[in-house]
């Protein structure tokens, strides 16, 4: 079965929600789920991971994912997360390079490259987030500064069968700005072809948006032949919410 055979919704809940938030979530997604026919995920704290595994775990669906992780396999990095303690907990993906990363913690490619290489070692699905800042974009220098962060990125790896790329232009994260299908498309499609260049089975890899993607847009972003899910923020917050993408997701699904 192809990986993208199925749309990907992803919730990454950054820095958000108590004990409460979380039970009402799930309360809702429980009470107003039908058969999803997607690949729903979600990325919340690091201290929410096990209870979120546990009431995930009875709705049999959603996978529970980490929104970050060390560059380093272990030793005394306090405060840091390793791959192989993610691994062991039998978390399935983690976030790697989201664009708050970059930016607030000035992580580079070279440094997500580690990350993504010990992701990958350590059987864990690794979503390598890149996107151009709105400076970048009004030069219309998006796709050189993609292509960039994809092959520096991407550097030393061979096997891709655990790797998604998730596109999220800076410009949008957050802003309630969002980039038109047909501009999200095409830069999906230059990020492809760019991939064709260094694995064999490229077109395998799912490709996500993520940028203010909500209720009221992912439709249209869903349609485009090389969109294969959504990495989503706020609007992954409400379970209604939640559900209705994942729900929107299903006429896209393929056999």
């Amino acid at each position: 079965m192809s990986r993208r055979n199925l749309k990907y919704i992803v919730g990454n809940w950054k820095m958000n929600h108590k004990l409460a938030d979380i039970k009402e979530f799930f309360t809702t997604f429980s009470q107003s789920r039908a058969e999803l026919h997607c690949h729903p995920w979600i990325a919340p704290q690091f201290i929410h991971i096990p209870i979120l595994k546990e009431l995930a775990f009875t709705l049999g669906n959603i996978q529970v994912g980490a929104q970050n992780m060390s560059h380093a396999a272990s030793g005394a990095y306090t405060g840091e997360i390793s791959a192989t303690a993610l691994s062991d907990m039998g978390i399935p993906f983690v976030i790697i390079g989201h664009s708050e990363r970059r930016n607030q913690f000035k992580e580079d490619n070279e440094l997500l490259s580690k990350k993504i290489k010990l992701a990958l070692a350590s059987d864990l699905q690794a979503i390598y987030c890149i996107g151009e800042t709105a400076i970048e974009f009004e030069k219309g220098t998006t796709k050189e500064i993609i292509k960039e962060q994809l092959h520096q990125g991407l550097s030393g790896i061979s096997d891709c069968h655990k790797l998604l790329i998730a596109y999220e232009p800076v410009w949008a994260i957050g802003t309630g700005k969002v980039a038109t299908p047909k501009i999200a498309e095409d830069v999906h499609a230059f990020i492809r072809n760019e991939l064709a260049q260094l694995f064999t089975s490229a077109n395998e890899i799912p490709l996500l948006y993520g940028g203010s993607v909500n209720p009221e847009n992912i439709s249209g972003l869903l349609s485009m032949p090389n969109i294969d899910g959504g990495l989503i923020g706020g609007a992954s917050l409400k379970a209604k919410d939640f559900l209705s993408m994942c729900h929107q997701a299903r006429p896209f699904a393929r056999s």
